[in-house]
């Protein structure tokens, strides 16, 4: 069910993390007198509207770094050329001192026979009588195979990605509803017991998702402001790309320092300036990841490092990428659970830290 059922699982699950990240905003609306209902609504979109002018900044930038991409495809060209040339002395410098110096045989003679002269103009082929030109057809490029191969997917994603905001916005307005209703399936002690699981998991979602984006920020401004000093072309897209990537599971420091690297291709054609991109964006990511998540993320999520290893493993196995942001909101969500049922508590400590 979880593999077959991933593109309406990521759905649910993504919407309803953002039901619980928008709830606060509702709640302090209607303090203020205001329908919950149009509460809903307004939060909702200014959430879009935040979204939309983060993507249309991230576009307009990106604009403008598409239109050096033959610049950077022509550096990534000549670099790549002075690497082949130094790994090819090198092999060439190898092979004198490895191998001894041996007798240079003489080529063998050519066949017998009437050699072309190269001034000689090669004589074009006609097809025989009643036989058909065969023509080739033109390979098409490989973003095109790409989106052609892949467009079914792409129109799924899209499609259930649209039901995002109409989903967030029915659970929002309709909570005074729903969640009664949901905990009219138990009885007794386990009604109890859902009410404190769920508080539980939306407390846990709001802070696990806020501290990421209290660490996202802090990495943002620390490397647009690195970049900025040292003077790569867009900080402002690149740096939060960076600082955002970096937070990604397992593959955030790869992942973080692709788009400075790809930036420095204008600028820098030796390879220091490379190695000191690379040093500076991981001791960000290592500060970060070591120093700053356990104080701001870990006394939320309460995971022991084994279960997070196995989670990451699990869920991006079952859901790819998807699976690999959402594989510590859901095991700490199942962790919240555990806590909170008697039968489950065992394992809850087996999840615990």
């Amino acid at each position: 069910m979880l593999y077959y059922g991933r593109l309406f699982l990521i759905t649910l699950s993504s919407a309803v993390i953002i039901n619980f990240m928008l709830e606060p905003f509702v709640g302090l609306l209607t303090r203020v007198r205001v329908p919950r209902t149009l509460a809903s609504f307004i939060v909702c979109a200014l959430a879009v509207c935040a979204v939309y002018l983060a993507g249309l900044g991230v576009y307009r930038q990106g604009g403008r770094l598409v239109e050096d991409v033959p610049k950077y495809a022509h550096r990534i060209g000549d670099l790549s050329d002075r690497v082949l040339t130094k790994l090819e002395s090198m092999e060439q410098t190898a092979r004198a001192l490895v191998v001894p110096t041996r007798v240079s045989q003489v080529a063998p003679q050519n066949p017998p026979g009437k050699r072309r002269s190269k001034a000689e103009p090669l004589t074009p082929v006609t097809p025989a009588p009643g036989v058909q030109e065969v023509r080739i057809r033109p390979e098409r490029p490989p973003i095109v195979d790409f989106i052609h191969s892949h467009l079914g997917s792409l129109y799924e994603t899209l499609l259930m990605a649209s039901f995002v905001p109409f989903l967030v916005y029915f659970m929002l307005s309709w909570r005074d509803y729903i969640r009664p209703a949901f905990l009219q399936l138990f009885e007794g002690p386990d009604r109890i017991a859902a009410a404190t699981s769920l508080d539980g998991i939306a407390s846990m979602v709001r802070a696990f998702v806020a501290g990421n984006f209290l660490l996202g920020l802090l990495l943002a401004a620390a490397s647009t402001a690195f970049f900025f000093v040292f003077r790569l072309p867009y900080p402002l897209l690149i740096g939060p790309l960076s600082g955002f990537l970096s937070l990604v599971p397992s593959v955030g420091l790869p992942l973080a320092l692709v788009p400075p690297l790809l930036a420095a291709l204008d600028v820098y054609s030796t390879p220091a300036p490379y190695l000191i991109i690379v040093g500076v964006v991981a001791l960000l990511h290592l500060l970060a990841m070591n120093l700053l998540y356990p104080k701001i993320v870990g006394p939320r999520v309460h995971l022991n490092p084994l279960v997070v290893s196995v989670a990451l493993m699990f869920w991006s196995a079952l859901w790819g990428a998807a699976g690999l942001i959402l594989a510590i909101p859901l095991t700490a969500g199942i962790k919240a659970v555990c806590d909170h049922v008697k039968s489950l508590e065992r394992y809850g400590r087996l999840l615990g830290d």
